[in-house]
Protein backbone atom coordinates (compact mmCIF):
# COMPACT_ATOMS: atom_id res chain seq x y z
CA UNK A 1 0.00 0.00 0.00
CA UNK A 2 1.44 3.80 -0.93
CA UNK A 3 1.48 5.84 1.92
CA UNK A 4 0.65 9.74 1.74
CA UNK A 5 2.20 11.46 4.29
CA UNK A 6 0.96 14.49 5.76
CA UNK A 7 2.75 17.75 5.46
CA UNK A 8 1.48 20.53 7.17
CA UNK A 9 4.01 23.08 7.51
CA UNK A 10 4.56 24.63 4.04
CA UNK A 11 5.60 27.81 2.68
CA UNK A 12 2.95 29.73 0.89
CA UNK A 13 3.72 31.69 -2.44
CA UNK A 14 2.03 35.05 -2.93
CA UNK A 15 -1.70 34.52 -2.64
CA UNK A 16 -2.92 38.18 -4.37
CA UNK A 17 -5.20 37.22 -6.68
CA UNK A 18 -7.97 39.26 -8.75
CA UNK A 19 -11.19 38.20 -10.05
CA UNK A 20 -10.62 37.62 -13.74
CA UNK A 21 -12.71 38.12 -17.16
CA UNK A 22 -14.61 35.04 -16.52
CA UNK A 23 -16.55 36.83 -13.56
CA UNK A 24 -16.51 39.94 -14.31
CA UNK A 25 -18.42 38.94 -18.25
CA UNK A 26 -20.91 36.93 -15.92
CA UNK A 27 -21.44 39.91 -13.95
CA UNK A 28 -21.53 41.92 -16.85
CA UNK A 29 -24.07 39.57 -18.55
CA UNK A 30 -26.35 39.15 -15.47
CA UNK A 31 -27.11 42.75 -15.47
CA UNK A 32 -27.39 43.33 -18.99
CA UNK A 33 -30.30 40.16 -18.49
CA UNK A 34 -31.80 42.14 -15.62
CA UNK A 35 -32.67 44.95 -17.78
CA UNK A 36 -33.38 42.74 -20.58
CA UNK A 37 -36.35 41.44 -17.88
CA UNK A 38 -37.54 45.14 -16.33
CA UNK A 39 -41.08 45.74 -16.49
CA UNK A 40 -41.58 41.68 -16.09
CA UNK A 41 -41.17 41.15 -12.80
CA UNK A 42 -44.56 39.54 -12.21
CA UNK A 43 -45.83 42.04 -9.50
CA UNK A 44 -49.39 43.93 -9.99
CA UNK A 45 -49.27 46.75 -12.26
CA UNK A 46 -50.12 49.55 -10.20
CA UNK A 47 -53.14 50.77 -9.10
CA UNK A 48 -54.98 47.25 -9.75
CA UNK A 49 -54.49 46.23 -6.33
CA UNK A 50 -53.94 42.67 -5.01
CA UNK A 51 -50.99 41.20 -4.12
CA UNK A 52 -47.83 40.93 -5.52
CA UNK A 53 -46.57 37.66 -7.54
CA UNK A 54 -43.84 35.32 -6.41
CA UNK A 55 -40.75 35.78 -8.96
CA UNK A 56 -40.73 33.60 -11.59
CA UNK A 57 -38.13 30.83 -11.90
CA UNK A 58 -35.97 32.82 -14.62
CA UNK A 59 -35.83 35.44 -11.68
CA UNK A 60 -34.91 33.60 -9.32
CA UNK A 61 -32.20 31.92 -11.48
CA UNK A 62 -30.61 35.48 -12.32
CA UNK A 63 -30.84 36.42 -8.38
CA UNK A 64 -29.05 33.29 -7.55
CA UNK A 65 -26.69 34.19 -10.61
CA UNK A 66 -26.06 37.56 -9.20
CA UNK A 67 -25.62 36.26 -6.06
CA UNK A 68 -22.67 33.88 -7.21
CA UNK A 69 -20.98 36.54 -8.57
CA UNK A 70 -20.84 38.84 -5.61
CA UNK A 71 -19.31 35.69 -3.31
CA UNK A 72 -16.49 35.16 -5.71
CA UNK A 73 -15.65 38.19 -5.95
CA UNK A 74 -15.67 38.93 -2.21
CA UNK A 75 -13.93 35.53 -1.86
CA UNK A 76 -11.27 36.75 -4.92
CA UNK A 77 -11.87 33.53 -6.39
CA UNK A 78 -11.30 33.91 -10.32
CA UNK A 79 -14.63 31.98 -11.51
CA UNK A 80 -17.86 31.08 -9.73
CA UNK A 81 -17.31 27.66 -9.03
CA UNK A 82 -19.08 24.73 -10.91
CA UNK A 83 -22.57 23.62 -9.60
CA UNK A 84 -22.44 19.58 -9.09
CA UNK A 85 -24.99 17.34 -11.04
CA UNK A 86 -28.01 15.50 -8.91
CA UNK A 87 -26.64 12.77 -6.90
CA UNK A 88 -27.35 9.18 -8.70
CA UNK A 89 -30.51 7.45 -8.08
CA UNK A 90 -28.34 4.25 -7.93
CA UNK A 91 -25.32 4.81 -5.87
CA UNK A 92 -21.79 3.77 -7.30
CA UNK A 93 -20.85 0.07 -6.25
CA UNK A 94 -17.42 1.03 -3.85
CA UNK A 95 -14.59 -1.45 -3.52
CA UNK A 96 -11.40 -1.61 -1.97
CA UNK A 97 -8.63 0.17 -4.54
CA UNK A 98 -6.77 -2.49 -5.77
CA UNK A 99 -3.70 -2.89 -3.75
CA UNK A 100 -5.33 -1.48 -0.85
CA UNK A 101 -7.38 -4.33 0.31
CA UNK A 102 -6.62 -6.62 3.21
CA UNK A 103 -6.57 -10.27 3.84
CA UNK A 104 -10.36 -10.92 3.78
CA UNK A 105 -11.48 -7.91 2.36
CA UNK A 106 -14.41 -9.20 0.68
CA UNK A 107 -15.41 -12.66 2.82
CA UNK A 108 -15.62 -10.90 5.95
CA UNK A 109 -17.13 -7.89 3.72
CA UNK A 110 -14.83 -5.18 5.95
CA UNK A 111 -15.32 -1.63 4.55
CA UNK A 112 -13.33 -0.40 1.84
CA UNK A 113 -10.38 1.62 1.63
CA UNK A 114 -10.56 3.96 -1.94
CA UNK A 115 -9.45 7.06 -3.51
CA UNK A 116 -12.02 7.99 -6.07
CA UNK A 117 -15.96 7.08 -6.38
CA UNK A 118 -16.97 5.77 -9.84
CA UNK A 119 -18.75 8.32 -11.41
CA UNK A 120 -18.90 9.69 -15.49
CA UNK A 121 -19.52 12.77 -13.85
CA UNK A 122 -16.83 15.66 -13.82
CA UNK A 123 -16.74 15.85 -10.10
CA UNK A 124 -14.40 15.80 -7.03
CA UNK A 125 -15.15 15.59 -3.15
CA UNK A 126 -13.70 17.70 -0.66
CA UNK A 127 -12.64 15.92 2.78
CA UNK A 128 -11.02 18.27 6.03
CA UNK A 129 -9.80 16.48 8.32
CA UNK A 130 -8.84 16.46 12.20
CA UNK A 131 -10.43 20.10 13.50
CA UNK A 132 -7.74 21.92 14.58
CA UNK A 133 -8.40 25.32 13.22
CA UNK A 134 -12.03 26.90 13.64
CA UNK A 135 -12.19 29.66 11.35
CA UNK A 136 -15.88 31.07 11.17
CA UNK A 137 -14.62 33.19 7.71
CA UNK A 138 -14.14 29.53 6.55
CA UNK A 139 -17.48 28.24 7.06
CA UNK A 140 -18.81 31.72 5.87
CA UNK A 141 -16.50 31.52 2.83
CA UNK A 142 -18.31 28.13 1.86
CA UNK A 143 -21.89 28.57 2.49
CA UNK A 144 -22.10 31.20 0.79
CA UNK A 145 -20.37 29.77 -2.44
CA UNK A 146 -22.47 26.52 -1.81
CA UNK A 147 -19.27 24.09 -1.60
CA UNK A 148 -20.03 21.04 0.18
CA UNK A 149 -17.15 18.67 2.24
CA UNK A 150 -16.89 16.39 4.62
CA UNK A 151 -15.49 17.34 8.00
CA UNK A 152 -13.24 14.13 9.48
CA UNK A 153 -13.28 15.19 13.42
CA UNK A 154 -10.59 13.69 16.07
CA UNK A 155 -12.02 14.25 19.25
CA UNK A 156 -8.63 15.99 20.83
CA UNK A 157 -8.96 18.70 18.65
CA UNK A 158 -12.65 19.21 18.53
CA UNK A 159 -13.59 19.10 22.12
CA UNK A 160 -12.91 22.47 22.58
CA UNK A 161 -15.64 23.77 20.60
CA UNK A 162 -18.25 21.45 19.49
CA UNK A 163 -20.33 23.68 18.53
CA UNK A 164 -18.41 25.02 15.31
CA UNK A 165 -18.91 21.70 13.65
CA UNK A 166 -22.11 22.08 15.05
CA UNK A 167 -22.78 25.08 12.66
CA UNK A 168 -20.50 23.28 9.74
CA UNK A 169 -23.26 20.51 10.21
CA UNK A 170 -26.13 22.97 10.17
CA UNK A 171 -25.21 24.30 6.99
CA UNK A 172 -25.28 20.77 5.28
CA UNK A 173 -21.96 19.13 5.36
CA UNK A 174 -21.04 15.87 6.81
CA UNK A 175 -19.27 15.39 10.05
CA UNK A 176 -17.44 11.53 10.02
CA UNK A 177 -14.99 9.82 12.22
CA UNK A 178 -11.07 10.46 12.69
CA UNK A 179 -10.82 8.57 15.41
CA UNK A 180 -10.30 9.78 19.69
CA UNK A 181 -7.13 10.78 19.63
CA UNK A 182 -5.61 10.72 15.92
CA UNK A 183 -3.06 7.21 16.59
CA UNK A 184 -0.59 5.23 14.40
CA UNK A 185 -3.30 3.04 14.30
CA UNK A 186 -1.45 -0.08 13.09
CA UNK A 187 0.41 0.40 16.14
CA UNK A 188 -2.56 -0.35 18.54
CA UNK A 189 -3.98 -3.53 19.37
CA UNK A 190 -7.36 -4.79 18.23
CA UNK A 191 -9.21 -3.95 21.09
CA UNK A 192 -7.32 -0.49 21.30
CA UNK A 193 -8.30 0.46 17.93
CA UNK A 194 -12.19 -0.43 18.25
CA UNK A 195 -11.60 1.66 21.46
CA UNK A 196 -10.49 5.03 19.00
CA UNK A 197 -13.27 4.21 16.75
CA UNK A 198 -15.93 3.71 18.40
CA UNK A 199 -15.22 5.70 21.34
CA UNK A 200 -15.79 8.45 18.72
CA UNK A 201 -18.92 7.11 17.42
CA UNK A 202 -19.81 7.72 21.10
CA UNK A 203 -18.99 11.37 21.11
CA UNK A 204 -20.22 11.73 17.25
CA UNK A 205 -23.77 10.40 18.59
CA UNK A 206 -23.76 12.60 22.22
CA UNK A 207 -22.51 15.76 19.87
CA UNK A 208 -23.71 15.82 16.73
CA UNK A 209 -27.08 12.82 16.94
CA UNK A 210 -25.39 10.75 14.45
CA UNK A 211 -22.96 7.88 14.22
CA UNK A 212 -21.35 8.08 11.40
CA UNK A 213 -20.76 5.01 8.61
CA UNK A 214 -17.65 6.75 7.48
CA UNK A 215 -13.80 6.27 8.98
CA UNK A 216 -10.94 8.25 7.65
CA UNK A 217 -7.79 5.88 9.54
CA UNK A 218 -5.26 9.01 10.57
CA UNK A 219 -2.38 9.34 8.11
CA UNK A 220 -4.50 7.07 5.64
CA UNK A 221 -2.30 4.58 7.66
CA UNK A 222 -4.33 0.83 8.85
CA UNK A 223 -4.39 -2.73 8.90
CA UNK A 224 -6.70 -5.67 8.83
CA UNK A 225 -7.86 -4.98 12.67
CA UNK A 226 -8.71 -1.40 11.60
CA UNK A 227 -11.02 -1.94 9.26
CA UNK A 228 -12.32 -4.94 11.43
CA UNK A 229 -12.63 -2.76 14.18
CA UNK A 230 -14.65 -0.26 12.36
CA UNK A 231 -16.94 -2.69 10.85
CA UNK A 232 -17.63 -3.12 14.49
CA UNK A 233 -18.48 -0.07 15.73
CA UNK A 234 -21.00 0.64 12.31
CA UNK A 235 -18.65 2.02 9.82
CA UNK A 236 -19.15 1.05 6.26
CA UNK A 237 -16.62 3.17 4.22
CA UNK A 238 -13.08 4.12 4.92
CA UNK A 239 -12.10 6.21 2.22
CA UNK A 240 -8.62 8.48 1.87
CA UNK A 241 -7.77 10.41 -1.13
CA UNK A 242 -6.34 11.01 -4.43
CA UNK A 243 -4.95 14.61 -4.20
CA UNK A 244 -3.78 16.85 -1.48
CA UNK A 245 -4.45 20.82 -1.29
CA UNK A 246 -2.14 22.86 0.46
CA UNK A 247 -2.04 26.62 1.25
CA UNK A 248 0.41 26.90 -1.54
CA UNK A 249 0.77 23.50 -3.43
CA UNK A 250 -0.82 20.40 -4.52
CA UNK A 251 0.51 17.02 -3.50
CA UNK A 252 -0.72 14.03 -5.71
CA UNK A 253 -0.96 10.27 -5.59
CA UNK A 254 -0.80 9.56 -8.87
CA UNK A 255 2.24 10.03 -11.23
CA UNK A 256 0.83 12.04 -13.46
CA UNK A 257 -0.62 14.64 -11.07
CA UNK A 258 -3.92 15.19 -12.84
CA UNK A 259 -7.57 15.51 -11.29
CA UNK A 260 -9.92 12.17 -12.26
CA UNK A 261 -13.61 11.86 -12.19
CA UNK A 262 -14.31 10.91 -8.75
CA UNK A 263 -11.05 11.92 -7.00
CA UNK A 264 -11.43 12.45 -3.07
CA UNK A 265 -9.59 15.76 -2.02
CA UNK A 266 -7.96 16.12 1.17
CA UNK A 267 -6.88 19.13 3.23
CA UNK A 268 -6.75 19.81 6.52
CA UNK A 269 -8.21 22.50 9.23
CA UNK A 270 -5.13 24.32 9.71
CA UNK A 271 -4.64 28.21 10.47
CA UNK A 272 -1.25 30.39 10.41
CA UNK A 273 0.20 28.71 13.19
CA UNK A 274 1.14 25.93 10.86
CA UNK A 275 0.49 27.35 7.53
CA UNK A 276 1.82 30.38 5.65
CA UNK A 277 -1.92 31.41 4.82
CA UNK A 278 -5.65 30.95 6.31
CA UNK A 279 -8.15 28.34 5.29
CA UNK A 280 -9.96 30.90 2.76
CA UNK A 281 -6.34 31.17 1.12
CA UNK A 282 -6.51 27.44 0.81
CA UNK A 283 -9.89 26.44 0.10
CA UNK A 284 -8.81 29.81 -2.98
CA UNK A 285 -6.47 27.39 -4.08
CA UNK A 286 -8.32 24.50 -4.47
CA UNK A 287 -11.70 26.24 -6.09
CA UNK A 288 -9.61 27.94 -8.71
CA UNK A 289 -8.26 24.60 -9.43
CA UNK A 290 -10.60 22.73 -9.51
CA UNK A 291 -13.20 25.01 -11.51
CA UNK A 292 -10.52 25.72 -13.99
CA UNK A 293 -10.21 22.15 -14.83
CA UNK A 294 -14.19 22.25 -15.10
CA UNK A 295 -14.68 19.61 -12.16
CA UNK A 296 -17.61 20.48 -9.96
CA UNK A 297 -17.78 19.51 -6.20
CA UNK A 298 -20.51 17.03 -4.89
CA UNK A 299 -20.91 15.67 -1.56
CA UNK A 300 -19.14 12.43 -0.88
CA UNK A 301 -21.93 10.84 1.10
CA UNK A 302 -24.34 11.64 -1.42
CA UNK A 303 -22.38 8.60 -3.78
CA UNK A 304 -22.11 6.19 -0.64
Amino acid sequence: MRHVGQNDKCRARSRSLAVRCSVAALATAAVLTGCSDAGSSGSAPAGQGGPAKAPDAASARLAEQRRMVAAARKWRLDQVPLTAPAPPKVKPRITARAGFEVDHQEDENLPPVFTTVPTDKKIVFLTIDDGAEKDPRFLEMMRELKVPYTAFLSNYLVKDDYGYFRKSQAYGNTLDNHTLTHPYLPGLSYEQQRQEICGMQDIMEKQYGKRPEVLRPPYGDYNQDTLRAAKSCGIKYAPIWNEEVFVDHWEYREDDKQLRKGDIVLTHFRGTDEWDGTMVDDMRRFLNKVTREGYAVARLEDYL
